[in-house]
């Protein structure tokens, strides 16, 4: 699905237009009853990462207008502490909801991870979207998508409030051709991925599965890091 937001009715619009999630499967068991084909699903073929041998990548496929995304933020601090240190974790923004302004959010998150400000901002992003209104695709007033949605200059200025970046700097940036490159590359990945739904969480490039695939927000936090133990188990 794609993301609700933390105002209980921007929540329900959001998620009328996001896509719908699969039929949760029953929860797990413990962490030893996952079953691939149910609770996660196998890449094939799987996507090689460019980490060091012994470390373990963990993406989360994410928009920040997706209200789903913007709910999972607490399960991926969870997911973040839980993680063994072999375990690196990496973002994926999607771009597939153009009606609610995607693509200029990937193209903003992609912007900032090249000028290194990413991580520092991550969480105010979403606050600007969901709590603040600076950045908001929901019209407060009518809980409608807004009519005008938040361009590539309002997410300039927002860094420039938040991590300091120049707005001229910021821009440069988003429309340079590194950052073209890797806006490709991350599309080419959300293909590779098959990702249909945000949050996605992808490990290892290998295997792939959401809130619904695993049973439920604290499932995650276990699939994902018996995943990583199974990857990490691989000779």
């Amino acid at each position: 699905m794609k993301s609700l937001n933390r105002a209980a009715a921007a929540a329900v619009l959001a998620l009328s237009i996001c896509a719908p999630l699969r039929a949760a499967a029953p929860p797990a068991a413990g962490a030893h009853t996952w079953t691939e084909g149910v609770n996660y699903y196998l890449i094939s073929p799987a996507h090689p990462t460019s980490l060091p041998a012994g470390k373990v990548e963990v993406t989360e496929v994410f928009s920040y207008a997706c209200p789903a995304c913007n709910i999972f933020v607490t399960t991926m601090h969870k997911l973040k502490a839980s993680l063994p240190p072999n375990a690196v974790l990496d973002y994926l923004p999607a771009s597939f909801n153009p009606g609610e302004d995607w693509p200029m959010f990937q193209l903003a998150y992609i912007t900032a991870q090249t000028l290194g400000v990413a991580d520092q901002t991550h969480d105010a992003m979403f606050n600007a979207v969901w709590q603040t209104g600076e950045l908001a695709v929901i019209d407060p007033a009518t809980k409608n998508i807004k009519s005008r949605l938040p361009t590539i200059e309002d997410a300039a200025q927002f860094y420039k409030t938040k991590a300091g970046v120049p707005v001229d700097k910021f821009l440069a940036t988003a429309k340079s051709f590194s950052v073209d490159v890797k806006v490709r590359a991350a599309e080419a990945l959300l293909q590779a991925y098959r990702i249909e739904q945000t949050p996605t969480m992808v490990v290892n490039g290998k295997y792939r599965l959401t809130v619904s695939s695993a049973g439920g927000y604290d499932q995650v936090i276990e699939l994902v890091n018996w995943l990583v133990a199974k990857e990490t188990k691989q000779p």
